[in-house]
């Protein structure tokens, strides 16, 4: 098995090899067509893995020696168990299909090659990130993700608004990476090693409060890299990359990273439950936070980047709610329907000469027909319609809410699926139903390339499958590794008051968003120049706070520092030793102008020069003996 290891991490990294080969090169199909088909071989050999894992083996390999100095061993060892598979398959199924999807949504970009390289390269850190037998080696797959989102987020760099975007991801992820790191090296200082099985053998002997802080400084690195509050600003303006790149990040690399990281250290978090509640119930708040931003938002892939961040909270809340196996499901099932989404939502941008603007679209569902079953299907399993997956995960979590007895906890994610269900249908009902308001603009829609919606399908058919078909051997599978507890609300009644009232809500939901948006648009500018509205669409006023609080202290610090102390002190001193080089120069260079009577002149002073400093030094040298004597 270990053959079908090293083709499932190392298949993407050749893809993005090959494809930087042609980097600099017109663009040629070819280098999406083997990227896209090594991705299909690292999904096929992540399928052999788990099938062999499901019969209740693992595949745990150490490829050579990484750091080995003193009492550090860190190899690169990478491991296949019940956790790091439902990841690879998650990763490679999603990847495999956005490359394909790329062939066409990047057909006319110049930087063709140059995407597929990165895109690849972006897939191989996170499997990496997700089969490193060690903290470290997560470490580094953690960090490789985050360099080619910035590489992936700037890709059309020479969009100013795409490189800010780009910088703010990577910045703010950097500030979180650092307390992360700082977690690790706790780790390595009381335990003496970072390999999974030995930290998470022994860290029960710690004491509690190193316990603690290693839980701390590992979520702050998660919180980061998922989004969450108050890390959260990136995560929208990251949609100013190329679509597939948001379907990536949003879907199966990145954002999920945070998640499972947590799910993969439970045996610390399940020693500190105070942390765990801290967890969940920041998850909740952002869940419910980022559901109102979408509310209002009129970038319709600014609203799918907010329903991520949303649903990130969900799966914080069940994992600081112990519940890392339904935390892992919700993030499975999440992957399928949210990148279908956003590769509906690619399809529209084509459409509509990349406008994003939901109130210029309408009637779309006639000339995109597919793209419309597809992002409506998207839509039903996000907003946990029975029996789509959203509605096995999401409401699973509910379940863990209530049987916990976090009855706060429950009620905030109960009015967040009305939420998220009336803003996703509002998105529908815009783009794909109404009036044709893409005609005023001159636009002529027009449907996507047949092979990028057979790209699409099965997404489609998992966001609808996905949760019944998968969740009984899902749970058997990693329970092996995991937690094996159970969440069933045992009074019947209550659990179909619950299930029943919930579909209701959220169907109720969907009603009103079709009722208001699905005909005729009327934008009524008194309700958009309302407090609440106003609050809602500036982001709660954080990215306008932070640029007050940090960005302009910080421009203002770094012009004095290059007005008072680089160019008056560091520059000055650099140019007044240059100068004072050059004049001396200036004065001296006649004593090499060729005439044999000057040069012999100035061999005559300099052995007159020599013969006194020759002299000075004797009598000084004579005079220092007398006394000593």
């Amino acid at each position: 098995m270990e053959i079908y290891l090293y083709i499932a991490l190392f298949a993407p990294l050749a893809g993005s090899l090959f494809a930087a080969l042609f980097g600099a090169s017109p663009k040629t199909s070819l280098t999406g067509i083997v990227a896209s088909g090594l991705l299909f071989i690292s999904f096929v050999s992540s399928a052999i893995l788990l099938n062999y894992v499901v019969a209740g083996h693992t595949v745990h390999v150490e490829m050579m020696t990484w750091i080995a100095t003193g009492d550090l061993y860190i190899p690169f060892g990478f491991v296949v168990d019940q956790v790091s598979v439902v990841m690879m398959m998650v990763v490679s199924i999603v990847s495999t299909i956005v490359h394909i999807y790329s062939v066409g949504y990047m057909d006319h970009d110049k930087g063709f090659n140059r995407f597929f390289s990165y895109l690849s390269a972006f897939v191989f850190s996170m499997m990496v990130l997700v089969m490193s037998d060690n903290f470290l080696g997560l470490f580094i797959g953690w960090e490789g993700v985050g360099l080619c989102s910035w590489l992936l987020i700037g890709f059309w760099y020479h969009k100013e608004s795409a490189t800010w975007a780009a910088n703010e991801a990577f910045i703010m992820n950097r500030i979180a990476d650092l307390a992360m790191l700082i977690g690790i090296f706790i780790i390595y200082w009381n335990i003496g090693s970072l390999q999974y099985d030995v930290v998470f053998s022994d860290i029960a002997n710690l004491p509690m409060p190193i316990i603690t802080w290693i839980g701390i400084f590992l979520f702050i690195g998660a919180m980061g890299k998922s989004a969450q509050f108050p890390l959260h600003t990136w995560l929208a303006d990251a949609m100013e990359g190329p679509t597939p790149v948001s379907a990536l990040i949003h879907a199966a690399t990145m954002v999920t990273a945070g998640v499972y990281l947590v799910v993969r250290a439970n045996p610390i978090y399940d020693l500190i439950p105070e942390v765990g509640t801290v967890i969940a119930s920041l998850g909740a708040f952002v869940a419910m936070f980022a559901a109102t931003m979408a509310l209002v938002n009129r970038d319709m892939k600014r609203i799918i980047a907010y329903s991520t961040l949303s649903q990130l909270g969900y799966m914080f809340v069940a994992a600081g709610l112990g519940a890392y196996w339904v935390a892992l499901f919700h993030l499975m099932a999440h992957a399928f329907f949210k990148a279908l989404l956003f590769l509906g939502a690619g399809n529209v941008m084509h459409a509509m000469h990349d406008e994003l603007d939901p109130f210029k679209m309408g009637g779309l569902k006639k000339p995109m027909k597919w793209t419309w079953i597809l992002m409506t299907l998207a839509s039903v399993a996000l907003a946990g319609i029975y029996p789509l997956a959203g509605f096995f995960s999401k409401d699973l979590i509910l379940e863990v809410a209530f049987v916990e007895q976090h009855y706060i906890l429950y009620s905030v994610l109960l009015a967040t699926a009305g939420l998220t269900a009336f803003y996703s249908f509002r998105l529908v009902a815009l783009i794909f139903h109404g009036d044709e308001r893409h005609l005023e603009h001159g636009i002529h829609p027009h449907e996507a390339y047949n092979f990028m919606l057979y790209a699409m399908a099965p997404l489609g058919v998992l966001a609808v499958i996905a949760g019944m078909v998968f969740k009984t051997p899902y749970y058997e599978m990693v329970t092996q590794l995991l937690p094996a507890i159970e969440y069933h609300i045992h009074n019947h009644t209550t659990f179909w008051i619950m299930t029943i009232g919930t579909q209701l809500f959220v169907i109720a939901a969907i009603a009103y968003a079709y009722k208001k948006y699905a005909k005729a648009v009327k934008v009524d500018a008194k309700v958009e120049s309302g407090f609440f509205y106003q609050l809602l669409y500036n982001q709660y006023y954080i990215p306008k706070l932070y640029d007050e609080l940090f960005s302009k202290p910080y421009r203002e610090l770094s012009k004095i520092a290059w007005k008072q102390i680089d160019l008056k002190i560091v520059d000055a001193t650099v140019d007044g030793i240059a100068n004072v080089i050059y004049r001396t120069g200036e004065k001296t260079h006649t004593m090499q102008n060729g005439n044999l009577s000057s040069m012999l002149r100035w061999m005559v002073i300099g052995l007159v020069v020599l013969l006194v400093l020759a002299i000075a030094f004797t009598v000084g040298y004579n005079a220092v003996t007398m006394r000593a004597m």
